[in-house]
């Protein structure tokens, strides 16, 4: 069992209000229908739950379970950082924020995030290891973003 960690930043500009933009970020049920391989998102009061669907990697497959305490600053942030409850041994996890600024034609919406999963693979792999999240991360947020923006009746500004 190894430990693997990768990052990816995102930025775009939404011809959407604000407010619209962080409706659909503040709606568990909602990120989940737009979010390729999340299967659940449940809130636990300042916690949220994320079950991902199974995730290719490396010739197989994983499902994931994870626990994120939130902070919200309404309309124009949210942080949220891996917090398993006590006693959990989970194998996932995610760090990372939102953050949301009026535009002069919607939202500037920026997000970033370091995903850290434990794998049965020896640090051996690393390279292909990192590069599968890499792909199965680009490809979650290539179609959350146009799912998004068609949820939104959005394009990118």
């Amino acid at each position: 069992m190894a430990t693997f960690t990768t990052s990816n930043r995102s930025v775009a500009d939404v011809t959407a209000d604000v407010n619209d933009v962080w409706e659909v970020l503040t709606d568990p049920d909602l990120l989940a229908r737009l979010t390729p391989f999340l299967h659940s998102v449940t809130e636990h009061g300042e916690h949220w739950v994320w079950q991902l669907t199974k995730v290719p990697v490396l010739g197989t497959s994983f499902s994931f379970t994870f626990r994120e305490l939130m902070a919200f600053d309404e309309p124009h942030r949210i942080d949220f950082t891996h917090d398993p409850a006590p006693g959990a041994a989970e194998t996932a996890g995610v760090v990372g924020y939102y953050a949301l600024t009026p535009h002069p034609r919607g939202t500037h919406l920026e997000t970033s995030m370091t995903i850290t999963v434990d794998l049965p693979f020896p640090g051996l792999v690393r390279p292909g290891v990192t590069a599968a999240m890499r792909g199965v991360i680009a490809i979650m947020g290539q179609r959350f973003g146009h799912n998004l923006l068609a949820h939104l009746g959005a394009t990118n500004a």
